[in-house]
């Protein structure tokens, strides 16, 4: 089999059992992947390969964006622009329509960002993305001495860009994904292999940080990527590969993956496909609750 149920709720979220399948190969180390439900094609980046590309149902894969100075994690906004965290410039950017660049965030006080790394975007247009120094090591980034002592989880205001640093006592921090009311942000660390939870007041600041639940197992793997699907399940990447969590924060099972899972998201024309981006592949897995479009 390739999945582990933990509790029964599992059978209707995912599934008794999954085929996972791989639409593609052959990269460095693929992550970021986002799916544009409009044009019906999903996004990835190959972090040490340099490049981003994009990927459509009929199999084709074209270069999307190159040099992605080390992109990683990418998010839309309500626009449906391509935000990016990039590691080896230590900046967070925005495609736009025209394919142009431009830089919203570079740095925190007059000290470079560490290697800003998963990024999400909330309705109203703010920008959340946390900062690890993951960026900054051989093969995943740039080697280079980092500025800040700390590694946080900012928001961005898209208007004024405006920066605030809203937690800084993360070891590692990585995953992050919004409630289904956005009253609620998840966070995961991936050194402390745990999640926390914050409530999101109404300045879009964070509050009441504490511990949601840890990711468990005895396989290779860590949290990394993380999002909620259409009825409030978390997914995360964790031992082995996705660790699928309740709302009450129960595990309900972990899918497995042939290789370590970096990331992932839903897609395809129900939202029901989970692709994910796993070492040097990008597979996709059947899923019986769907995700929720990007925007």
């Amino acid at each position: 089999m390739n999945v582990e149920i933990r509790d029964e709720r599992f059978r209707a979220v995912v599934g008794d059992d999954v085929n996972i399948e791989e639409v593609a190969g052959g990269f460095e180390f693929t992550e970021g992947p986002i799916w544009n439900h409009l044009e019906n094609h999903l996004i990835f980046s190959d972090i040490p390969g340099k490049i981003m590309r994009r990927w459509r149902p009929d199999g084709s894969i074209e270069t999307w964006r190159q040099p992605s100075n080390m992109a990683n994690g990418n998010a839309y906004d309500g626009e449906g622009r391509v935000i990016t965290c990039e590691h080896a410039t230590s900046r967070v950017t925005r495609t736009e329509s025209d394919g142009s660049v431009t830089v919203l965030a570079t740095h925190h006080g007059d000290k470079e960002l560490n290697s800003p790394n998963d990024i999400v975007v909330k309705s109203d247009g703010a920008i959340y993305f946390t900062d690890p120094g993951f960026g900054r090591m051989e093969y995943y980034g740039l080697p280079r001495e980092q500025q800040l002592d700390f590694q946080g989880v900012y928001r961005l205001d898209p208007d004024s860009r405006e920066l605030t640093l809203l937690v800084d006592n993360f070891d590692q921090p990585n995953g992050l994904c919004f409630s289904l009311d956005e009253s609620q942000l998840f966070v995961n660390d991936t050194m402390r292999a745990h999640i926390r939870v914050f409530d999101v007041n109404r300045e879009g600041t964070l509050e009441n940080g504490r511990f949601w639940a840890e990711v468990t197992g005895d396989r290779d793997g860590v949290p990394d990527g993380m999002k909620v699907d259409s009825e409030g399940n978390l997914y995360v990447t964790g031992p082995g590969g996705i660790h699928v969590f309740g709302p009450d924060a129960a595990c309900l099972g972990v899918i497995y993956m042939p290789q370590g899972c970096a990331n992932f998201c839903w897609g395809g024309d129900d939202m029901k496909s989970l692709f994910v981006t796993a070492g040097s592949s990008l597979y996709r897995v059947r899923v019986l609750v769907a995700g929720r479009h990007a925007f």
